[in-house]
């Protein structure tokens, strides 16, 4: 009498784990609007965001830009506390170089007293008169550093573009960045070391600031204040080092220097420490996205994106942010393609799936804990549907 081989059981579909996804805005400006319908769109959207799952809005601190109106993340995140009530809302990142770590702590400290438990404090390593200087000696005119050719574009693994460094030598020579350092620090100030800077933000919230005289500032409000620190890093620098040896949490941006993105994390996480924050590295990964229904109405929506890189990237400032009619006129040359590949190359634009497939090969190449998604596009209702149909999918197709 034969038996049947008992017929195994079929193993439940793998769902993959949530990646919480969080928000970056810089109050963007279209070209034909003002400063006030972009504050009003961001509120809106933080407010559109919170009804939809994202855990984070965050916003940057940028000066002297005709096209992004977000010059105070404390203020934004002010009005932001006022229309929302549970999304957290953090600066990524205040720029430390023309600020104290005593006015950064007093003001989340203030945010904080406000809206407990949902202040995030990101600082970056920006700003000051020798910044860019600093952050460019020694780069080659191809983009390199020491001398050594820029490495070629790859994809890893996962299928994520890790594209060709650009050479942004020439930033360091610009004459509006030069006025925006001027005017943001007071003559004959100087900037602290970054590590510092950051030591002293960590101590003052912790109360274990001491002066050399063992005066303890102990400010109010800021000791003791509820607020998650980040560091915002671009590279394995000292933003990185100093995230990992503080047991901080870490902001790395694809969006900002795809190039560098995967030696940003590694040194991070070479560099962690655990603290009273932390017992374990804890990274967000930032990346430009433009969704639609499909392919096509996405690549219309994102149309304008190369020209307001070239504006950020030639060191004039971004423009207001163009419609794709003015973004179609204008003549490129083959330097300014060069100048702006690697973002335009890295911008994941398409249907929800399409994005939804770039945005894991993200979080999978870099081992991300959270994904930070920020669009800009010239219509706001363009840029609310994109926010929208990626929560659907992307909440749709994780666990």
């Amino acid at each position: 009498m034969s038996t049947s081989s008992p017929v195994p059981p079929v193993a439940p579909p793998v769902v993959p784990p949530v990646v919480p996804l969080g928000v970056l805005d810089l109050v963007p400006i279209s070209s034909g609007s003002n400063p006030s319908t972009a504050v009003r769109n961001s509120i809106d959207l933080a407010v559109a965001t919170e009804g939809l799952g994202y855990s984070r809005y965050w916003f940057a601190e940028h000066h002297l830009n005709p096209g992004v109106g977000g010059t105070s993340p404390t203020v934004m995140i002010a009005l932001a506390a006022g229309r929302t009530s549970s999304i957290r809302l953090g600066s990524v990142g205040v720029q430390s170089g023309h600020r104290t770590a005593l006015s950064i702590v007093e003001e989340f400290g203030l945010l904080d007293a406000a809206h407990p438990g949902r202040i995030d404090l990101g600082v970056g390593r920006s700003g000051g008169r020798n910044f860019l200087k600093d952050r460019l000696r020694g780069v080659s005119s191809n983009g390199s550093s020491n001398g050594q050719p820029p490495p070629q574009a790859t994809v890893t693994d996962d299928g994520l573009l890790i594209p060709t460094r650009p050479s942004l030598k020439h930033l360091a020579n610009s004459p509006r960045l030069a006025l925006t350092a001027a005017l943001l620090q007071q003559e004959e100030a100087v900037t602290p070391a970054y590590a510092d800077l950051m030591g002293d933000i960590v101590s003052l919230l912790e109360g274990t600031y001491r002066s050399d005289d063992g005066l303890d500032p102990h400010p109010v409000p800021g000791t003791c204040a509820e607020v998650e620190v980040w560091v915002l890093g671009s590279s394995a620098g000292e933003s990185a080092a100093v995230a990992g040896a503080l047991g901080l949490r870490f902001a790395a941006n694809y969006h900002v220097s795809p190039s560098t993105i995967l030696e940003a994390v590694e040194a991070y996480r070479e560099a962690f420490v655990p603290s009273r924050w932390l017992d374990r590295p804890h990274i967000a990964v930032s990346a430009d996205v433009v969704v639609a229904p499909d392919d096509e109405s996405a690549r219309e929506a994102a149309a304008g994106f190369g020209l307001w890189v070239l504006g950020i990237r030639s060191g004039q400032g971004a423009a207001p942010y163009p419609h794709p009619d003015e973004a179609r006129a204008h003549a490129w040359t083959p330097e300014e393609r060069v100048l702006v590949a690697d973002r335009v190359d890295t911008q994941f634009v398409g249907s929800p799936s399409t994005v939804a497939a770039g945005l894991r090969a993200l979080q999978q190449s870099t081992g991300a804990d959270e994904i930070v998604v920020t669009t800009a596009t010239h219509d706001h209702r363009d840029r609310v549907r994109s926010y929208r149909l990626l929560a659907e999918e992307w909440f749709a197709t994780t666990g």
